[in-house]
């Protein structure tokens, strides 16, 4: 794992970057004064209330609230992770990202990744060449050209040639020191222990490069040429290649479409290619596997649908039937999944070449949802006009829908069972009681999310947004619709010391105010525990640490909110507003103290410590 990127790099980096270069190269901006405006990328609208203002290096929009700096746009459009926004501005500056805390572990398994991807892509290189110079290369332009593709997406999907031959790949390694043993690791040649030689993993075969998000090589598929079996062949498991989690042409689809919509699941690397070539281009296949819960997780972090394409024959039903139960759990409000069965004997890349790109764009545009697909292969088998079918049904269907996520599509099919089965809602009330799923909470593991212990870096610290304009503020995504013009005390305190957080090393330790019966008290506290315990952390590190705290995860969007606030005028002492406000809440707990004393004192004796803090607080005037 990597070290952690310092913040001073961040900053740095934000303040080389012109956020103006970075927008206008995805979206259309005119100038308007000393902005500049367009169509917002983030909601649909016909006028514009985008803006980006060079001056602030922050950007936003009127219309839907989305607002922030460079990274916060990259993340947003692009749909990265914080340290892939990191890298890609790192990119675009021409910079190297430094890293911290590394153990010797850290580093050396750093570099054998290094190594290994930068093997990968040397044979990449060499199997390109190999395609216009190898003696044997005809065989393999025919099948190509035969299959209908262009050299341009060849080049696009950087597709090579691995010749016929046991060592033509570790030959053309061997002046590299200790490449044997880089190309094993690395899936590219394999052992034979009772020979005790090794030999190229891909003979004979269109080799297909397999690209993570950044357009690194970290596996290959080949297309076996010949008799050999299997037909198609993908790399072995490695530190660079996870199959459950890759999916072969994203990279592409994402380079072609900078605003992808949607995706199409296929079954093979020429399907997606062949779609390319035809105009789709934004088909991705699994990698040897049967679709993950994985890849819909990282799919649905990029797209609102998905559309799996599977033959017309039991086959293709067998494995569309796995994908819907795949599917239910890690559907959401917002997201949708259809079915695309092809007639029986074709594939995408056959049947596209045969009737061309609209018809099956129309295809596709027809294909089953997901809960018309559920409950008509539901539905077989059973007589719905027996009493006890309709029941056997009901207790068929709830346990799948149970295990969707809570949410509007959840409720819809539960009405569809309620409608089919003839069931009221009383009644299926009581088989979903019988039928709960039981779903323990698990670590967090999806790819994208934050651990308090990844060592990424912080995001930039929030700064005191200025009146009417969205704040750069880690935490803060979208300005809400409606926001309450009353501020209560703790809130504003809350809001000050997220624009100041640096304030809290000169408070005292918050335990007076665990008396307090206020709002977002208990957030209070904890926000002051936090940023006095750790005083050189920024409030992205506060995000990255508490997004996975059971107990403080809770709190975020409350922060979310309160950060939009402008809690201390311009021209005032922040420390003195602070201290201000918190003198006014405490005196609160004496008013509570007092007020709850008073109470108890006519309905029970006080005990001897209570009748010394009642004089105490009497005395004092209060």
């Amino acid at each position: 794992m990597a070290g952690r990127i310092p913040q001073y790099f961040i900053d740095d980096l934000l303040a080389r970057i012109n956020i103006t270069d970075v927008v206008e190269s995805r979206v259309k901006l005119r100038r308007s004064g000393k902005n500049y405006s367009g169509l917002c990328p983030f909601h649909k609208e016909n006028s514009p209330s985008f803006t980006v203002s060079p001056d602030k290096q922050f950007y936003y929009c009127f219309g839907c609230g989305a607002g922030g700096n460079a990274l916060g746009f990259l993340m947003e459009y692009e749909r990265l992770s914080f340290p892939e926004a990191v890298e890609e501005l790192a990119r675009l500056a021409g910079v190297d990202i430094p890293r911290e805390e590394q153990n010797p572990q850290q580093i050396e398994r750093d570099h054998q990744v290094k190594q290994q991807i930068s093997l990968l892509d040397q044979a990449s290189q060499f199997y390109r060449e190999q395609l216009r110079s190898a003696t044997t290369r005809d065989i393999a332009i025919q099948y190509l050209q035969q299959r209908g593709l262009s050299g341009q997406i060849a080049s696009q999907f950087q597709i090579g040639y691995a010749p016929p031959g046991w060592d033509n790949l570790i030959q053309h390694f061997s002046d590299q020191k200790d490449s044997i043993n880089l190309l094993e690791k690395a899936g590219m040649v394999i052992h034979n222990e009772e020979k005790n030689r090794h030999y190229d993993r891909f003979r004979d075969r269109i080799m297909f490069p397999i690209r993570d998000m950044r357009g690194r090589v970290i596996a290959f598929g080949g297309r076996v040429l010949g008799d050999d079996k299997p037909k198609y062949l993908n790399s072995p498991e490695t530190d660079t290649f996870h199959k459950s989690r890759e999916l072969y042409g994203l990279y592409e689809a994402r380079q072609s479409n900078r605003q992808l919509n949607r995706l199409l699941i296929v079954e093979g690397y020429m399907d997606v290619v062949g779609l390319a070539q035809n105009g789709i281009t934004w088909a991705v296949a699994t990698l040897g596997t049967a679709t993950t819960e994985q890849h819909l997780i990282r799919l649905f972090k990029l797209v609102p649908e998905l559309i799996f394409c599977f033959d017309g024959d039991q086959a293709g039903r067998k494995a569309a039937l796995r994908a819907l139960d795949i599917a239910l759990p890690a559907l959401q409000d917002g997201k949708s999944v259809r079915f695309l069965f092809l007639p029986e004997g074709e594939d995408p890349d056959s049947l596209i070449r045969q009737e061309g790109q609209s018809a099956f764009e129309q295809r596709i545009l027809n294909a089953t949802p997901l809960s018309t697909f559920f409950f008509n292969n539901l539905s077989e088998g059973f007589n719905l006009d027996s009493m006890d079918d309709r029941a056997r049904l009901a207790s068929a269907a709830l346990p799948p829908i149970r295990s969707m996520q809570p949410g509007l599509l959840q409720q819809m099919m539960l009405d569809r069972v309620s409608e089919i089965t003839g069931l009221s809602a009383e009644q299926l009330a009581s088989l979903v009681n019988l039928h709960k799923i039981s779903q323990p909470a698990t670590p967090d593991t999806q790819e994208g999310s934050y651990h308090p212990d990844q060592e990424y870096g912080d995001y930039p610290e929030l700064s005191l947004p200025d009146s009417g304009e969205a704040s750069s503020s880690p935490i803060q995504t979208q300005r809400p619709a409606v926001r309450s013009r009353t501020v209560s005390l703790v809130n504003r305190i809350i809001s000050i010391l997220l624009h100041r957080p640096a304030l809290a090393r000169e408070l005292k330790d918050p335990e007076a105010l665990g008396n307090l019966q206020e709002s977002n008290i208990d957030l209070l506290i904890e926000l002051i525990t936090y940023l006095r315990q750790h005083p050189d952390n920024s409030l992205g590190t506060l995000l990255v640490d508490w997004q996975h705290d059971t107990q403080r995860a809770a709190y975020l969007m409350i922060l979310n909110e309160i950060s939009h606030l402008e809690p201390v005028p311009k021209t005032a002492d922040p420390l003195a507003e602070l201290n201000g406000a918190l003198e006014r809440l405490l005196s609160r707990n004496t008013e509570n103290q007092l007020d709850r004393l008073l109470k108890k004192q006519r309905q029970s004796p006080l005990t001897q410590e209570e009748k010394n803090l009642l004089q105490q607080l009497l005395l004092s005037g209060r």
